[in-house]
């Protein structure tokens, strides 16, 4: 029989929070080409469309920018709860809008749920996963935001045939039900054994360990008991440096790996992907296809059936190789597009349109754009999309491991909050020119990752600043899996009885339930 309280099913189940940013990307994705939405909202171009769609993401950079302080004395658990409850009001101030101006309010309000939780959830995945699998683990949070993206992508399709101002209005409002859900469930769930152990919560982070790591909660496991010792020491040594905190975010020691775990969550939005799942119709409608939003259903499927792969193999192939071609991949298709648009398009001749430029009488040119739209969303649901939420919060020690993963996850919406803006005004004035800028931005990922990100693979959480201190250069990657790490050489000497863990924990049940 299988448990229900282990690894995968907590972080599954803490993964909603990733499918509620899904819910809001598609909600719009969807909804901006109807009749009854541009009907009630005065049919929004350019820069107030833009002003629209990038409201959730400022909302997320101050959420984001916020989850440093709450995770840290809140817990994981608990900001994230926090975090819901700004969701259900958001969804509701939108549902109910009377206007532009309240719906954006309710986007930004919402907004600061997503930058919590999308900060926070990978952070406590990372912090309860063993080192094997915590690739695989932190992987269900974009597997979940890309179930989130085709199921609201497909009530709000299904919600479009309705006459009423329902069309919008519905799918919007059933965006609180996951919500609640995760709200109500996470009281069963445990909070970070790290995050307990940061406490001096020692007790409580050994039960948690040993509930996670063992069939029966024994905490006399010597991989348990190793794993705890790891953390012990991890955290008596970041004490005994007396720096704070917020100092050491960018001191010599960490500076490099704040910087890498920015840049790898900013490159995750220049890479393009969001210009298809924001405004997927608006592209497909230029390159000819008739019924743009079936057609971009299709995409949706894609980008969540290839997360999958990424889910089973990254632990196995690594963060690295993912990235690396997944940036070549998605460059590729994105310069294919803007060539065909280049070469086969022409000026739009209807005017008031979200695009000027279009593709008429080649039918052949248009079935490939919009497969190459397909190869795109498919190149980034097995590489970047993934693998940007697992690498920040791995390579960066406990200490201040809130803060960083903050900051990151910041960059990711200040990007995103100015790509929501801006793409609708460029597609007007730049028309196929886009894709070629973000296909540069792709070659400059690949470079960047190239030169400056090691692989973490397979390593404990304790182990990062012997990846980042040895003195090679950061480009060799770890590419093989020792025989015996040190949690192994660890857990033996343990087993041996060699090594001591002085711990004053008694056997019993834990009920996550009473802390």
């Amino acid at each position: 029989m299988v448990r229900l309280m282990n690894v995968y099913t907590i972080s599954a189940f803490a993964a909603l929070g990733g499918m509620l940013f899904g819910y809001d990307i598609s909600s719009m994705a969807a909804v901006i080409d109807t009749d009854q939405y541009k009907s009630f909202y005065g049919n929004p171009l350019g820069t107030r469309q833009g002003g629209i769609t990038s409201a959730l993401a400022a909302g997320s950079l101050v959420g984001a920018l916020s989850s440093s302080f709450l995770g840290d004395h809140l817990s994981r658990k608990v900001s994230i709860q926090l975090g819901l409850v700004f969701w259900c009001i958001g969804a509701s101030l939108q549902a109910g809008s009377n206007g532009v101006p309240m719906l954006i309010a309710g986007r930004v309000i919402a907004g600061l749920c997503i930058g919590l939780t999308s900060s926070l959830v990978p952070i406590y995945q990372a912090e309860i996963a063993p080192r094997k699998i915590r690739g695989r683990v932190v992987s269900l949070q974009q597997f979940a935001v890309t179930w989130g993206i085709m199921i609201q992508y497909f009530v709000q399709y299904g919600c479009s045939f309705l006459p009423s101002q329902a069309a919008f209005r519905l799918p919007w409002a059933l965006q609180v039900v996951p919500a609640i859900v995760l709200f109500v469930g996470l009281f069963w769930f445990p909070k970070s054994p790290r995050w307990l152990a940061s406490k001096d919560r020692w007790d409580e982070a050994l039960h948690v360990l040993a509930v996670l790591r063992t069939p029966h909660g024994d905490i006399n496991d010597p991989l348990v008991l190793a794993e705890y010792k790891e953390i012990e020491d991890q955290i008596r040594l970041e004490r005994e440096e007396e720096s704070n905190s917020l100092r050491e975010l960018f001191g010599n020691k960490m500076r490099k790996r704040v910087l890498l775990g920015m840049a790898i969550q900013g490159w995750s939005q220049l890479v393009g992907v969001n210009v298809l799942l924001y405004y997927v119709v608006y592209i497909l409608d230029s390159a000819g296809i008739t019924n743009t939003l079936l057609a971009s259903s299709i995409q949706y499927i894609i980008n969540m059936v290839m997360t999958i792969p990424s889910i089973l193999w990254t632990d196995r192939w690594g963060r690295r190789p993912a990235l690396l071609l997944g940036a070549l991949s998605i460059a590729l298709w994105l310069f294919l597009i803007g060539g065909l648009l280049a070469r086969f398009g022409e000026p739009n001749p209807v005017p008031n349109q979200p695009y000027t430029w279009v593709i008429n009488g080649h039918p052949s040119v248009t079935r490939s754009i919009q497969a190459f739209s397909y190869l795109v969303v498919a190149s980034f649901a097995v590489s970047w999309g993934p693998v940007s939420w697992i690498y920040p919060p791995e390579i960066i020690s406990l200490r201040i491991r809130a803060k960083a993963v903050a900051i990151a996850t910041a960059t990711n919406w200040a990007f995103n909050f100015a790509l929501g803006l801006a793409v609708p005004p460029l597609l007007r004035a730049i028309q196929w020119r886009v894709f070629f800028i973000f296909g540069s931005f792709n070659v400059a990922a690949f470079i960047h990752v190239w030169i400056a990100a090691p692989e973490t693979k397979q390593r404990t959480l304790e182990e990062m600043d012997e990846i980042f201190q040895h003195g090679e250069p950061l480009w060799r990657s770890f590419t093989g899996v020792r025989k015996t790490d040190r949690l192994d050489r660890l857990a033996q000497d343990i087993e041996m009885g060699t090594l001591k863990i002085h711990q004053s924990v008694q056997v019993e049940i834990y009920d996550f339930t009473l802390r």
